[in-house]
């Protein structure tokens, strides 16, 4: 029975709800990525190098509502739509939704501005679909990703990118770092920080016996506002 993996947003909600909170705005979000960046470092620094983080963009055309965005991306953390530039530059968010609310959507070939993506993470890659599907073709999709680090595969949930074993790490760290950026819940703290580091010495621990994962130097890094 294949495994299925979380997704970000996922990821991001079992986090908060570990540390005891809710993620309700844009900025929770904000927020978790920023965790996720640093975790991401903190990982590399381990010498554990499988991902990072980065913004990226892709133009619309008018009736086209599905798109491939590059091959190393894992998965979406935010999304926007742009429109205009320079100082008349707007980026509105994109409501993420599932596959089942994309299917029940009975309208698909709509047209306007989008105000929803459906991100449809497959083994070769990632494909999203906006609705209503763009009208005109002066919108752009603006975009921070997961991306594989040069040198490992692309897709979700193959042992190159996010081992299934990694999930239960990635959630704990997550929690950890949100929680520490929250007063009132530094009650949680040093709990939270001992399950992540049990959770990483697991699936740590059980990478290096098995050798599916590419440990390799890695010394530029983005990290994003």
């Amino acid at each position: 029975m294949p495994v299925v993996t979380p997704d970000l947003p996922e990821i991001f909600e079992e986090a908060f709800d570990r540390a005891g909170l809710q993620m309700r705005t844009a900025y929770d979000i904000k927020t978790a990525r920023r965790s996720l960046n640093l975790l991401t470092l903190e990982w590399q620094n381990r010498g554990l190098n499988l991902w990072t983080i980065e913004n990226g963009t892709q133009a619309l055309s008018s009736g086209t509502a599905t798109y491939t965005l590059p091959t190393d991306t894992i998965d979406l953390i935010e999304h926007q739509i742009r429109t205009g530039s320079g100082t008349s530059q707007v980026d509105t968010n994109l409501e993420r939704i599932s596959v089942s609310t994309y299917a029940q959507q009975s309208s698909k070939n709509t047209q306007g501005r989008p105000t929803q993506i459906y991100v449809d993470r497959q083994a070769t890659g990632v494909n999203v679909t906006l609705w209503p599907v763009p009208d005109v073709s002066t919108y752009t999709l603006s975009y921070y990703r997961l991306r594989g680090i040069a040198g490992v595969a692309s897709g979700v949930g193959t042992d190159a990118d996010m081992p299934p074993r990694f999930v239960p790490c990635l959630a704990a760290g997550l929690a950890y770092y949100i929680a520490m950026k929250k007063p009132e819940v530094s009650n949680r703290v040093a709990p939270l920080k001992q399950e992540y580091e049990f959770q990483f010495e697991l699936a740590a621990g059980e990478d290096s016996e098995s050798s599916t994962i590419k440990f390799v130097p890695y010394d530029t890094f983005y990290l994003g506002g």
